[in-house]
């Protein structure tokens, strides 16, 4: 009988699990309406099992008409724009931040302030990421939005001026290698005499997984990657997956999976991103095994 393995390493990373456990520990502390600013995790699954414990999801549109309420920020972080406007409307904040990214905002303000301080340098704060992601608004907040983000090498010789001192960061979610990738890039554009400074910010935590799921992947015959379609880091994880095993599927829930991609299987792996839930990929497993 083919076998089925939930590989143990996958699923939340510690700032998610610490932002899932502050909104249940004040879900349960007080009566009173709790509002996440953003999706809590990317996984839907997860977020709507929240909400049925009263965890109402909500935008940043919504906070001017939230005047004393309680608003939980997600491990992402947030810009200081937020916390300025929550002070406004007398919002009580319950701050889930993680801490990888917290240090770095503070490294990116303390960066920016230089900058302030030495405008004749002419620093640029560049930081690769998402544009648009939620970390990377919260990082691009501590420089009162002049940051420039890229997301990829093609798009540096656009955004940058070379002439220019350059201080390099990363969101804490894309890859090592990446980072290597962008980081060389800049300095065989760099002006002779002209200061470039990188610095790693990318959580190990992450990182690490991309190797081990590699792996996981090469040691299974059929992968199910188990992800949900806001997350980022899912579309990365699985591509690493898929690059070692053609045959990886990737699914959000247990009522994806389509029992022909296991025929002829003798194992089954079943892996996920940092925002998937245990419980999540326990279904998906179930659903297998009841095929087999």
């Amino acid at each position: 009988m083919p076998t089925v393995e939930i590989d143990a390493r996958s699923g939340f990373c510690h700032g998610v699990v610490t932002a899932i456990n502050k909104a249940e520990e004040e879900l349960g502390r007080s009566p009173r309406p709790l509002y996440c600013l953003g999706d809590i995790v990317h996984n839907g699954d997860e977020v709507e099992r929240l909400e049925r414990a009263g965890l109402a999801t909500i935008t940043h549109a919504d906070l001017s008409r939230l005047k004393g309420a309680r608003v939980l920020l997600r491990a992402h972080g947030e810009p200081p724009s937020t916390y300025a406007k929550a002070a406004e409307m007398g919002i009580e904040i319950i701050d889930a931040t993680c801490p990888v990214v917290l240090r770095l905002q503070q490294r990116i303000k303390a960066t920016y302030i230089e900058s302030l301080q030495h405008p004749e340098s002419g620093l640029q704060i560049v930081i690769y990421g998402k544009a648009g992601h939620a970390e990377v608004n919260g990082l691009v907040g501590q420089t009162e939005g002049t940051a420039i983000v890229v997301e990829d090498v093609s798009q540096l010789d656009d955004r940058i001026d070379f002439t220019r001192p350059i201080a390099l960061y990363s969101q804490t979610t894309k890859s090592l290698e990446g980072l290597a990738e962008m980081i060389s890039a800049i300095s065989n554009r760099m002006a002779p005499g002209v200061e470039f400074r990188s610095y790693d910010t990318i959580c190990r935590q992450v990182a690490n997984r991309v190797a081990h799921l590699r792996e996981f992947a090469a040691a299974h015959d059929v992968v199910l990657f188990v992800a949900g379609a806001k997350s980022s880091n899912g579309k990365v994880l699985f591509n690493e997956c898929r690059a070692v095993n053609d045959r990886t599927y990737l699914v959000s829930r247990a009522s994806d999976f389509r029992p022909g991609w296991i025929a002829g299987a003798e194992s089954i792996g079943i892996c996920g991103a940092t925002s998937t839930p245990r419980w999540l990929m326990e279904q998906v497993a179930d659903a297998v095994k009841s095929i087999i």
